[in-house]
Order: C-alpha cells, then sequence, then structure tokens
C-alpha cells in the first residue's frame, strides 16, 4: 500500500490543526486513560478501507462513538473526497471539516450529556436528540427524504438529526475562530467596500478564541466576501461556501458560550444585532 504513508501524514496535518484550535480555546481535553466516572476521553481510528479504492464503496465511514473518531484513510486522497463530496451535494468536505465535526460530537458527549441545564438550553435550540438516529438518517439520505435545507441550518447535513446539527454548527465555530485568527495573525485590514451601503471596513483588531460571537459574526461577513472572491480569482471553489443567518448564529452563539463556560473564562458575550453573510 504506497499509497497509504502520504494519505496518514495528510491526516496527522490535519488533526494537529484541530487541537492547536481545541488548545488555544481551552477546551478539556483527556485521553482515553484518563476517563473518569462520567468523563469521556478522545481516542482515534485511521484505518485503510481497500473496498474503497478497488470498488469505490467505503465499508468504512468517518465517525464518533463513545470517544473514538474514526477515519478512513480513503478521505486523505483528493480526487476520491470530491468524488464523495459531489456525490453527497455537499459544498464543503475536508479532512480539517472531518475532525472538527466529529470533535463536535466529543464535545456534546463531554459538556451537554452530562449536564441537565445544558441538555434543556440544547434542546431550546437544537431539538430533542432523543429521535431514533438511525431512522433519522436513513430518511435524510432515503429516496423519499423530505427535509429542506432552509436558513435554520449551517449544512443540509446539520438538518438530519439534533446531534448532527451540533456538531455541524461546532465545526463551524472552529472554522470560523481559525480563519480570523489565521488574519488576525497576519494583520490584514480591509478598506471600505465603495458603493452607497459601503461597509467600514474589516479587521481582526481582537483574539477571536475568546471574543464573542458578534464580533466573530461582524467580522466574518465581509472576509468571507474577500477570500471567496480571492478563491474564484484562482478559478477555486469559495473557501466559505456558507451563510450566516440570525437562527444559525444563535446556534454558533451557543457554542461559543458552551466553549467559554468550558474553558473557565467569562461567558461569551450577546448576540449580534444583525446576520452577515457570504456572498
Amino acid at each position: 500500500m504506497p499509497s497509504v504513508p502520504p494519505r496518514w501524514a495528510r491526516i496527522e496535518e490535519a488533526k494537529r490543526r484541530m487541537f492547536h484550535t481545541l488548545i488555544k480555546l481551552g477546551l478539556p481535553l483527556e485521553t482515553k486513560a484518563e476517563e473518569v466516572d462520567r468523563i469521556q476521553g478522545l481516542a482515534f481510528d485511521f484505518l485503510y478501507d481497500p473496498s474503497a479504492e478497488e470498488q469505490g464503496d467505503a465499508r468504512i465511514t468517518t465517525g464518533h462513538d463513545g470517544g473514538v473518531i474514526t477515519l478512513n484513510l480513503i478521505e486523505a486522497d483528493d480526487a476520491e473526497r470530491e468524488r464523495m463530496r459531489r456525490a453527497m451535494g455537499e459544498p464543503y468536505r475536508t479532512l480539517l471539516g472531518h475532525f472538527r465535526h466529529e470533535v463536535g460530537h466529543h464535545y456534546w458527549a463531554r459538556l451537554v450529556a452530562t449536564d441537565p441545564a445544558e441538555l434543556a438550553a440544547f434542546r431550546s435550540l437544537f431539538g430533542d436528540e432523543t429521535i431514533d438516529y438511525g431512522q433519522a438518517l436513513q430518511d435524510h439520505y432515503g429516496p423519499n427524504g423530505g427535509k429542506v435545507w432552509t436558513d435554520d441550518y449551517v449544512s443540509f447535513y446539520a438538518t438530519a438529526h439534533p446531534w448532527e446539527d451540533f456538531a455541524e454548527t461546532f465545526a463551524h465555530y472552529l472554522h470560523m475562530v481559525d480563519t480570523l485568527a489565521t488574519v488576525g495573525g497576519f494583520a490584514m485590514r480591509m478598506a471600505p467596500f465603495p458603493g452607497p451601503e459601503s461597509h467600514p471596513g474589516a479587521a481582526v483588531d481582537f483574539d477571536p478564541y475568546g471574543a464573542t460571537t458578534d464580533r466573530l459574526a461582524a467580522q466574518m461577513g465581509p472576509w468571507s466576501f474577500a477570500l471567496n472572491t480571492v478563491n474564484r480569482s484562482m478559478g477555486q471553489p469559495d473557501l466559505y461556501p456558507f451563510r450566516l443567518s440570525p437562527a444559525i448564529t444563535a446556534k454558533i452563539d451557543y457554542v461559543n458560550r458552551l466553549v467559554a463556560k468550558a474553558a473557565g473564562r467569562t461567558e461569551a458575550g450577546a448576540m449580534p444585532e444583525r446576520a452577515c453573510s457570504a456572498r
């Protein structure tokens, strides 16, 4: 299997970037050896699936179960990952996105499921997670699926089940924080957009890892617009092909507050007055 080691390297690179963000956010990180009582540890299984290459039918799927994140090595193959993205109608599919989504499931189990008050707050935004998960996925992917991707969900997959809605929202919170931290790290600034409704300009002059949701959303709008345009100038897909509606931003605010609480920081601030969008 000469192609497996390079794939493994790409996976480890994405995993390290995910951990960098989790550490910067101050989130708790336990290994399986450190599991105590209701605290769930984190571990990884990176598995080679020959059927994915020989028959184009993956038998190992990316997922999370009891703190173990499983990833099929085929996801590190650009051509195969793009094929799966198109087959599933996704606007975005990356190794880093997989890690951020699956670790969202881990933190739901670690921070929400073990706290009755937090669970009630979660249900008020994301819905009742006790509905049958297997049936929900079957309905989502089935030929007669009736789910519609509306402005209440950050992605179509988020409509499948409240667990998936939370994991997708958690991943997008990490997308926002890391993107804006990178912009701020290069001290980039944006001049006001021309026109009658010009934007006053943009600059990440704050720490995204501890910022309120209103500051994150206010900056993500103009920067995603600019970065998407740069990608298009090179014939590449949009960097951030998503829109932050008020309902989605409310869910991101929940995640932001949950992270701040878990990190022992002052609770993240107020909701934004208006939503921003990637155009």
